[in-house]
């Protein structure tokens, strides 16, 4: 009995505790901490690119609302989803060298591309025998190439989405979460995947081999290059 009741008393105090945190005022200081919601109101935000030639244009992919823009930094949203059929976008990435053209990976509808900045939208995803697309990558010095990470391993495109072809050997776990391509060497190719760890291309994608030591959690949902030691 006595235990029961102590058992009860500490989860009254747990409760208190919360319930104090939930109605005390948030106070935080002025300067680079402080963060503002701006929406958009489509969903949860899985995704995010910016115009490399013109920042304040900003895409966000949502989980149910597809894809939205921002034309002044975030301050107003706008859906764009014309021919965009799946409205499940976990991933999006901008011509560095043509930034109207825009492709999002999308969750069971694969690949969608933009020619106008997002105005319309057109399904590429012929050889794409995986749709569940997580991640997409662009390499900078020839963007008509083009990676996706999705549930059945990495995809390659080389003619600008047009038509795709698996490059899974030696990627001994395909679902692929991230993609990141080295900038200097595009040929240089890295890949998170769920439960794998890391893999590494060298020659573009035709053979992977893990690199995981010292990774203690095979779990890798992003990854970033140093931008000067790539």
């Amino acid at each position: 009995m006595r235990r029961t009741t102590a058992i009860a008393k500490c989860l009254l105090v747990s409760l208190l505790a919360l319930l104090m945190s939930l109605s005390w005022p948030n106070t935080v200081s002025a300067g680079f901490n402080v963060w503002t919601s701006n929406g958009p109101e489509g969903g949860s935000i899985l995704a995010l690119a910016i115009n490399p030639q013109t920042p304040a244009i900003i895409y966000a992919g949502t989980d149910v609302g597809g894809v939205f823009k921002s034309t002044d930094s975030g301050t107003s949203w706008s859906a764009i989803n014309n021919g965009l059929t799946n409205p499940y976008v976990w991933a999006l990435a901008i011509d560095p060298q043509t930034p109207a053209i825009i492709y999002a990976g999308t969750y069971g509808g694969g690949v969608f591309k933009s020619t106008n900045g997002g105005a319309s939208w057109s399904a590429f995803n012929n050889g794409l025998t995986n749709t569940d697309v997580i991640a997409l990558a662009i390499n900078p010095q020839t963007p008509a190439i083009i990676y996706a990470g999705t549930y059945g391993g990495v995809f390659k495109s080389t003619n600008g989405g047009a038509s795709w072809s698996a490059i899974n050997d030696g990627l001994t776990n395909t679902i692929v979460l991230t993609l990141a391509i080295n900038p200097q060497t595009p040929a240089i190719i890295y890949a998170g995947t769920w439960g794998g760890g890391v893999f590494k291309s060298t020659d573009g994608g035709v053979s992977w081999s893990a690199f995981n030591n010292g990774l203690t959690n095979t779990v890798v949902p992003t990854l970033s290059l140093d931008p000067q030691t790539p």
